[in-house]
């Protein structure tokens, strides 16, 4: 393996995900699902997110989702294995990213050598992936290598995004650090996230969020106006260098000229997706 920095691990990883992300914003996600019978928001995202795990009940996807509300994860699973099997939701998300990335993208693009070759670079890097403590990178990586070559880039771009989420929840499982605590000081960075919109979309009540703040606002993290502390800062800071420390490992395996052509070729691609919408950076959270 190569010596990587964590920043050249994060510029490489910033350069691909978009090309995963685009999947949960695009109207193939919720119209693909809907015709399965899953319904919109949660329960679709929930599903398509889990299928991985195949039917397993509410307790394993919250543990592993960290951020979302018990209740709100027990209302739609496993119920929503009885509308659609894993395997049923696992054969649409393909189909949703084939048609999503054929759109943004074009077929030139995605036929062309360089789809080829950065699929068989992110790939790589995903070999250096590591399973332990990792329960949706793992999940992931035991499903099936897509033959085309932008199905094959999506599926390593999950898994790279997959295990950089569970470092993150490493991350802020040491900082001492819950699931809605996470996201309460997240909003508080200035993200586009808005508390309004992850309080619904992840199922907590404007009385738990109120309670959270409290809870930070006790330990020094937030001030009286919810914003951050300095020492809420500095967490918040060292929550990020411990998820990109914990990340390297995919691009050491790659190494350092592989990392460095990933994220040429990567960023060239996520540059089309953002430039045709496919990642609406400017309303996330708001919506």
């Amino acid at each position: 393996m190569t010596a990587i920095s964590p920043r050249e691990a994060r510029r490489c990883y910033n350069a691909h995900h978009p090309v995963h992300a685009a999947y949960y914003f695009s109207p193939e996600h919720d119209d693909t699902y809907a015709a399965l019978g899953l319904e919109h928001g949660p329960m679709a995202y929930l599903a398509g997110r889990a299928a991985p795990f195949g039917s397993v009940g509410s307790g394993v996807v919250t543990a592993a989702f960290y951020n979302f509300h018990p209740d709100l994860v027990a209302r739609h699973l496993p119920r929503a294995w009885e509308v659609a099997a894993p395997a049923a939701v696992l054969e649409a998300r393909l189909r949703i990213t084939g048609a999503y990335l054929t759109r943004l993208l074009g077929h030139e693009a995605i036929s062309s050598q360089e789809m080829a070759e950065t699929a068989e670079l992110a790939l790589r890097a995903a070999e250096g992936c590591r399973r332990p403590g990792r329960p949706l990178y793992s999940a992931n990586a035991d499903l099936p290598v897509p033959d085309a070559p932008h199905l094959a880039l999506w599926h390593a771009t999950t898994l790279l995004r997959e295990h950089r989420g569970d470092g993150h929840v490493i991350a802020l499982s040491e900082a001492g650090l819950d699931g809605l605590e996470a996201l309460v000081s997240h909003t508080a960075t200035g993200t586009n996230w808005r508390p309004a919109y992850l309080q619904s979309a992840r199922g907590w009540s404007p009385q738990e969020w109120a309670a959270a703040r409290e809870r930070l606002r006790e330990r020094g993290i937030l001030d009286a106006e919810g914003a951050l502390t300095e020492q809420g800062a500095e967490l918040r800071r060292a929550i990020e260098a411990d998820t990109d420390r914990l990340d390297v490992a995919p691009y050491e395996h790659l190494g350092a000229a592989g990392t460095r052509r990933l994220t040429e070729l990567a960023g060239a691609f996520s540059k089309v997706v953002l430039a045709g919408g496919g990642l609406p950076l400017k309303d996330i959270g708001k919506r």
